[in-house]
């Protein structure tokens, strides 16, 4: 019975130690329960602090957005009303110049005779071309007029042609006109521009230079006509750039329908070949170009040439990357894709003797016979300058009904006048849709 007894009180023992055992481990597991409960509570008022958190900071980012949005239309009203004070500044200026013009650009059309045959050129020069090319006498007697008249430093001589090195004498007129004062530059397709021409350059003191450039080799060579040509242009390229003389090598593309597909190739090719000025510029309705109108772009491509400017100048891998000087443009784009604002310079700070002595403004310009202000055969340019030249120094040859109407006239001035249609009175190109 005692045995019993001990038996029974054993297993009561062990059945106690077991239920201590349960019972801290449920203790145990109630902790860690109650434990995480707690966490969980705390977690879930961490979520709620997020939450509220997260809430008032898109509520602050949403005010900060109304906030920056409205500085940055305020921005843009103010520098839309900026550029509208400097345009308006540049039309006081322009009105100024009417009843006083400053000669600052004087073009020399040296020759009408070039060795190319391209399929825009505005004055329709070939290698035929002879005409009565003013003899050197005559230009070196008019360029010791205008300086003994003017500040020949503060008159720059732009030598076009035709192409300006096919004319022999060129380097001897040049040299005297850098001995009055004159700095000079000049427009040429580079394709005769040799080691020989590079000395006469250089001893001429020739101080800048543009060199057409119209698409990747095969398109180049067939827009101008003249077959392996492309490779002695970027020779000339090179050659001018080495020189210690010619300070600014800039390449000019006229963008057609030819080529408007090629720019991003024509300009890694300009960076490749150490270019640092590129102008680019549209293909314009004048001369040759009229003959082969397919060739003229369409609202699309204008758009896409200026977004193509802007994205080049962001890169900032070329010391300058502009668009021509022709063409208003609108308050958005003035002195964006170019420096300075548009306002047609013809007959104001702009003058020409073309090809033949006719004493002219813009070479570009139609030759009409009663714009043509005389000839320096037998007139005085400083004279003709001072005392003609009166249908450029007014608003009223451009002063058609529809542009007068137009709320830019003033900044436009019915655009530039070499694209200005004078037998239908109105401007060929107006860029209103584009911007």
């Amino acid at each position: 019975m005692t045995k019993k007894i001990t038996d029974l009180e054993k297993k009561k023992n062990d059945y106690e130690k077991k239920l201590n055992k349960y019972t801290d481990e449920y203790n145990d597991a109630n902790n860690s329960y109650n434990k995480l409960i707690t966490i969980k509570k705390e977690y879930d008022d961490l979520l709620r602090c997020l939450e509220d958190k997260r809430k008032q900071y898109d509520k602050e980012f949403n005010n900060y957005n109304k906030k920056k949005e409205k500085a940055l239309s305020s921005k843009n009203k103010l520098d839309l009303s900026k550029k509208d004070y400097e345009l308006m500044c540049n039309y006081e200026n322009r009105k100024k110049l009417f009843k006083k013009p400053v000669l600052t650009n004087l073009f020399i059309e040296v020759t009408s005779r070039c060795n190319a045959f391209c399929e825009h050129c505005g004055s329709r020069c070939d290698a035929k071309q002879q005409g009565e090319e003013i003899e050197a006498e005559y230009l070196k007697k008019t360029l010791k007029e205008i300086a003994d008249k003017y500040d020949a430093s503060k008159v720059f001589l732009d030598i076009t042609g035709g192409e300006p090195t096919i004319r022999k004498d060129l380097f001897d007129i040049m040299k005297y006109a850098v001995s009055l004062g004159f700095k000079w530059g000049m427009t040429s397709n580079g394709m005769l521009i040799t080691k020989s021409v590079m000395k006469k350059i250089e001893e001429a003191e020739m101080s800048t230079v543009s060199i057409s450039i119209d698409g990747l080799a095969e398109t180049h060579e067939k827009f101008r006509k003249v077959p392996n040509s492309f490779p002695r242009i970027l020779k000339a390229i090179k050659m001018l750039q080495d020189s210690p003389v010619v300070k600014i090598v800039q390449v000019t593309t006229v963008v057609n329908q030819r080529n408007i597909d090629q720019l991003e190739e024509i300009y890694q090719m300009l960076l490749d070949n150490g270019v640092k000025y590129w102008r680019v510029v549209n293909c314009d309705p004048i001369g040759r170009a009229n003959d082969n109108s397919n060739i003229l772009l369409s609202v699309d491509q204008y758009k896409y040439i200026f977004d193509f400017i802007r994205e080049k100048q962001a890169e900032n891998k070329m010391t300058a990357i502009t668009y021509g000087c022709s063409h208003y443009l609108g308050l958005d784009l003035e002195k964006t894709v170019r420096q300075n604002y548009f306002f047609c310079m013809a007959g104001l700070n702009v003058g020409s003797i073309l090809s033949n002595g006719d004493i002219f403004v813009c070479p570009n310009v139609p030759r009409r016979p009663e714009l043509i202000q005389g000839n320096i055969r037998k007139d005085s340019f400083v004279d003709v300058w001072e005392k003609k030249f009166k249908p450029f120094r007014s608003e009223e040859l451009r002063a058609n009904p529809t542009c007068k109407k137009c709320k830019h006239w003033k900044y436009c001035g019915g655009d530039s006048l070499h694209t200005y249609n004078f037998d239908e009175n109105k401007p060929n190109i107006c860029l209103k849709e584009i911007f």
